[in-house]
């Protein structure tokens, strides 16, 4: 049978349709030589929309507008600064009503404009679910009821936990309490859990079963153990001092410690006690940058991750913290890079609340000796503090919130997974930007006097060269891609249909039609040209990249046809094999003359 889901607004098929190729990319996606199309006279029977007859003028439409296999060379956009803004009162509720008028943003101590604003809500990415029976069908494939339509997702959670920094005290603690925040999750949430150490990867999914099970694998992995016993007992934050702030009085605890612990407090050994203290302070700050750095690398995989899932993205990371000291540089970009991906960062502190321990661990009790224990203790209370700045920053960097000094993680856990009530997106691009790599600081104020909580993103990195042009839009068509956000530059509507060739096989076809009067052509002679990228991701119902092609169209429209066309508008055709399911399909268009884009949702439930 053969059914049709049409988007809100979709029009009647025009008279120029182009046929599809089929092009399985991973999530690199656009390819950079897309396969030789296939002509409409010679598309597979077995597609019944590309069986029916061309109507008068598709031959020579054929001949204006065609399709070539290299990629297309693209007018780069401007750059733009993508700044998500939460507001809350002082009791910590959202404000929802706020307009561009009330924001102002500066990059340094300069005023931006800003050049597009947002208001979101967790429903606004909502995607109805629209298939209609076809007369003639049996009616229990007719009846909505037998039609298993799963719910789409909306919120794509990514639990990490760091099990690197992790002391098995804390693993014990965030599992007990995860397992309570996963029995509050909406049945359109998907969620992930991940490990810093990436011993664990449990994918997204609605599976409360399979994240249960998952749970389970939450244990402490340091990369490097840490002795007390050792000779001098270094910790990183000490040797932190020590290697990287030349701090000449932790330099001196260091080396009094070594004196009495290697030479039996012998003066004449003063110059050996201390090179051995430089020596473990390097040592213990190469294993604590080690450590960082391993953690950051997977957290970067995640992050990259979650790019391409279509929908509201947040990362909750569950640690008791570090330091990273001459890695500031690297937590910088981790919020940058989330922050252009619209993901935000909740931070959670696993130890919950605590009171600084001036002696340790107690299963790793501290051996300091009588003329160095008060600095020993002082330099354990101030790291134990030292280790939340990264996650506030993290949180605050991307607009997130930071969880800390509370027992109830289960509901810091439920909070953290849920998307605000409204945010604001505010974009503005940077005048007169030098490719240096420069950090640029931001900030956000409101026009109102009242006293509000303003959660933003502190900074961006400038670009450290001016990208390739072709990238630059090819970047920007995979980011649009991975999205559920929709842009209108370019009138452009969205149909689907299916037939099914038996119970486990089933032809998809997307039909992009495009007004043509919205299009910016660039007239030379008696023609009129432009180029147009069409990209088409198909996803299932856990988020998962499923299928998706990329089809370059070259127009060079001579008026007669441009006037036609601009009646009828332009249909181009792509075809999918998928089993029955539900699927998201996104949809993204950008031309290359006028730099313009369009992004549309559908969806569609063929059922089983």
């Amino acid at each position: 049978m053969f059914r049709s889901v049409s988007s809100p607004g979709s029009r009647c098929l025009p008279l120029a349709v182009l046929a599809c190729w089929s092009l399985s990319f991973p999530h690199a996606l656009l390819a950079q030589n897309p396969p030789s199309p296939t002509p409409a006279a010679t598309a597979p029977a077995a597609n019944p929309a590309s069986t029916a007859k061309p109507v008068a003028g598709a031959e020579q439409d054929a001949k204006e507008v065609s399709s070539q296999d290299t990629p297309a060379t693209f007018k780069v956009r401007v750059n733009n600064v993508l700044v998500r803004v939460v507001v809350r009162d002082s009791h910590g509720k959202v404000v929802s009503n706020l307009k561009k008028e009330d924001f102002q943003l500066y990059d340094g101590k300069k005023l931006q404009t800003i050049t597009s604003f947002a208001t979101e809500t967790p429903t606004k990415h909502a995607i109805p679910l629209s298939t209609s029976p076809v007369p003639g069908s049996s009616s229990a494939e007719a009846d909505p009821l037998a039609v298993r339509a799963a719910t789409l997702p909306q919120r794509f959670v990514s639990m990490v936990f760091d099990d690197v920094h992790m002391s098995m005290q804390d693993a014990v603690f965030v599992r007990d309490s995860a397992t309570r925040f996963f029995g509050a999750l909406a049945p359109s949430d998907r969620v992930a859990m991940y490990t810093t150490s990436g011993q664990l990867t449990q994918d997204f999914t609605d599976d409360r079963s399979l994240l249960a099970k998952a749970l389970l694998g939450i244990v402490a992995r340091p990369l490097t153990q840490h002795n007390s016993s050792d000779c001098p007992d270094m910790t990183y934050y000490e040797a932190d001092l020590i290697a990287n702030k030349n701090d000449l009085q932790a330099l001196a605890v260091a080396t009094d410690e070594t004196l009495q612990c290697a030479f039996n407090g012998d003066a004449r050994m003063q110059a050996a006690a201390q090179s051995l203290a430089q020596a473990a302070a390097q040592r213990a700050v190469s294993e604590g940058d080690n450590e960082t750095q391993y953690a950051y690398r997977h957290l970067e995989e995640i992050v990259r991750r979650m790019t391409s899932l279509p929908g509201q993205r947040i990362l909750v990371l569950v640690s008791p913290g570090f330091i990273p000291s001459t890695l500031q540089y690297e937590a910088s970009q981790m919020v940058d890079r989330a922050t252009r991906a619209n993901l935000v960062i909740n931070t959670i502190d696993a130890r919950g609340l605590y009171t600084p321990d001036m002696m340790g661990d107690i299963a790793n009790p501290p051996n300091d000796g009588v003329r160095t224990a008060g600095y020993k203790s002082m330099y354990r209370v101030v790291a134990q503090s030292a280790q939340q700045d990264v996650l506030a920053e993290l949180a605050d960097g991307t607009g997130g919130t930071f969880y800390h000094n509370r027992n109830d993680v289960d509901e810091a856990m439920r909070e953290a997974g849920a998307a605000p009530a409204v945010s604001y997106v505010l974009v503005f691009s940077p005048q007169n930007l030098k490719f240096d790599g420069r950090f640029h600081t931001l900030r956000v104020a409101l026009t109102a006097k009242e006293k509000f909580n303003i959660q933003a993103r502190h900074g961006y990195f400038a670009p450290r060269s001016a990208a390739d042009s072709a990238e630059v839009a090819k970047e920007e068509i995979q980011e649009a891609l991975f999205s559920q956000e929709e842009v209108h530059d370019i009138p452009v509507d969205l149909q689907t249909q299916y037939f099914k060739k038996d119970e486990a096989e089933a032809r998809l076809a997307v039909l992009t039609h495009l007004d043509v009067k919205g299009i910016r052509f660039r007239k030379a002679s008696d023609r009129n040209n432009d180029q147009l990228t069409i990209v088409t991701g198909i996803f299932d119902e856990n988020g998962q990249y499923v299928t998706g092609v990329q089809k370059i169209i070259d127009m060079k429209l001579r008026d007669t046809t441009y006037e036609r066309l601009s009646r009828s508008g332009l249909t181009v055709k792509s075809s999918f094999d998928v089993k029955p399911g539900t699927y998201l399909v996104r949809l993204v268009v950008r031309d290359a003359e006028g730099a313009q884009m369009a992004a549309r949702n559908g969806a569609v439930v063929i059922p089983y």
